[in-house]
């Protein structure tokens, strides 16, 4: 798993910080550049304060964000 990469295909460490500084907004945005339009437009009325807290807890723990759908 040392080779997964996040947000965008930046290492974990990045998406560590990314995650920390910028949560909400790149959860939101790497959902729409996967394609996974629904997801985001979920994550921006309903998500997105929990669902960053997630994100980044997980990113610590397993290295990837949650992909629901």
């Amino acid at each position: 798993m040392a080779g997964k990469k996040d947000y965008f295909g930046l290492g974990r460490v990045v998406s560590i910080i990314l995650c920390l500084f910028l949560g909400p907004i790149m959860g939101i945005v790497a959902r729409f550049a996967e394609k996974k339009y629904l997801a985001g437009i979920l994550r921006i009325f309903f998500g997105w304060n929990l669902v960053w807290l997630i994100d980044f807890i997980l990113i610590i723990v397993k290295g990837s964000i949650l992909r629901i759908f």
